[in-house]
């Protein structure tokens, strides 16, 4: 096992000394400013899109967008399978240069429960004053303000958020949508999804900040890490970043369907590497505390929590134009795969149809409109017994397994809610999470009825 100590520097004047916690640490140092005095790795460009409108942020909400950016290169700069002892858990410390250190440092106890339970790591942090020079990060006001949005839309390019705009935009709201990618088929489904809500809705206010936060494959590791269990943080701190710059009470939406966010696992070996926790209660309760000691006026909200994605699809306030543009949103979980098919026509289709959030969408849309025209890799699930011994068969027989263990034993969703995470802030609730675990469940289970998967 190799431990890893990550230190941002805040430009050539950044040389105090930095001590690391972890005896022995392999440390790797990134600098965040670029030759222009500019914050680089994508967080630069998100405050000049903010500038732009005229949104300025407050030196906190930068802070935190620089704690994330640096636990997002570590997360996706260092290997599990080479730095851990299991192939899963990492020993990761991250030290920060930040605009009041002693606040910093009352959260490290709650950052740390936050991000070990988020990537199932564990995580050091370390807070140091900034360097002479950078004490303020908070870029000039070059425009007078020229946008006034009422709250914040996380949109990721995927079904729920596209969803979720739509609804906002349809109640008459003008959210400030904010975008984070690394890849161009994410960028570019991105902007599809921006293109059809601006035709939908011509007369809306509409801005949309996108930030490329991503890092070379040397940062840290010379290596990738693809689990990418910590990209949520960095999604929700640039949240922060843009909550902050409209100032007031904030809401940031997250849109999320209750399966997917429960994530409960399917089978026990799930409940590590195949299991996210990006938008999970438990989680997203301890980012709004973090928000709250750090003195942001914003709050991480998801009202579709108690709903199955076919629910979104179905009570959204326009149907007709989700099923019209669903084809334009990504759901799979990892579209670059289809690149190494060696049928040349199965490269076009980005969607495998396959992976467990390629599934919950095709059972989601047929669910909730009736019709699925978005192109999949695997396009016919009852044409044939798909092979549960290769990727094509593996989630679908995992599906098909958990259904079956919950319809011969019904009682289990209550005890199954809780495997994933922790539901203590939500003692009231446990019903309906119960019963969006079952309805998702169900609603796949229709999908799959008739659909033959064994090995070879």
């Amino acid at each position: 096992m190799t431990a890893h100590t990550v230190i941002s520097r805040l430009g050539v004047t950044d040389t105090q000394t930095v001590l690391p916690a972890i005896t022995g640490s392999r440390i790797s140092e990134i600098n965040f400013v670029d030759g222009y005095d500019r914050l680089g790795f994508g967080l630069g460009q998100a405050l000049d899109q903010l500038s732009e409108l005229g949104l300025i942020p407050g030196e906190r909400a930068i802070d935190l967008a620089l704690l994330a950016a640096t636990v997002t290169a570590a997360d996706t700069r260092i290997s599990r399978e080479l730095a851990s002892q299991d192939a899963w858990t990492r020993e990761i410390e991250v030290c920060v240069p930040v605009s009041d250190p002693e606040v910093w440092t009352g959260t490290i106890p709650l950052l740390r429960t936050t991000l070990d339970f988020l990537t199932g790591d564990k995580w050091k942090l370390q807070f140091r004053a900034r360097p002479e020079g950078m004490s303020k990060l908070v870029p000039e006001a070059t425009t007078l303000r020229i946008a006034a949005p009422d709250g914040v839309c996380l949109f990721s390019g995927g079904l729920d958020s596209f969803i979720g705009a739509t609804d906002l935009f349809a109640a008459g709201a003008t959210p400030l949508l904010i975008s984070h990618y690394w890849d161009g088929i994410t960028s570019q489904h991105q902007r599809m999804c921006a293109d059809a809500l601006k035709k939908r809705f011509p007369s809306a206010a509409f801005h949309h900040v996108r930030a490329h936060v991503g890092f070379p494959k040397d940062t840290v590791d010379d290596s990738v890490e693809d689990t990418l269990r910590g990209r949520s943080f960095m999604f929700f701190a640039l949240a922060a970043l843009g909550a902050d710059a409209i100032g007031g009470d904030i809401t940031v939406h997250v849109p999320e369907n209750g399966l997917i966010s429960l994530n409960v696992p399917l089978d026990p070996l799930r409940v590590g590497a195949l299991s996210t926790r990006t938008t999970h209660p438990f989680y997203m309760a301890r980012v709004n505390d973090l928000f709250a000691t750090l003195g942001l006026h914003c709050l991480l909200s998801n009202s579709y929590r108690f709903q199955t994605k076919g629910a979104m699809v179905g009570g959204c306030a326009d149907t007709d134009f989700i099923a019209a543009h669903a084809k334009v949103t990504m759901s799979c979980s990892s579209p670059g795969k289809t690149r190494f098919a060696k049928d040349e026509s199965l490269r076009q289709p980005k969607h495998c149809g396959y992976c467990v959030p390629c599934i919950i969408r095709r059972a989601a849309l047929l669910e909730g409109c009736g019709t699925d025209a978005t192109a999949y890799q695997l396009s016919d699930l009852h044409g044939r017994s798909v092979r549960t011994d290769l990727a094509e068969g593996s989630h679908i027989r995992s599906f098909q397994l958990a259904i079956a263990r919950l319809r011969s034993k019904p009682q289990r969703a209550r005890l199954d809610i809780h495997r994933p995470g922790p539901l203590t802030d939500h003692a009231d609730d446990l019903d309906r999470y119960r019963d969006v675990y079952v309805d998702g469940l169900e609603e796949v289970a229709r999908l799959l009825e008739g659909v033959q998967a064994e090995p070879l």
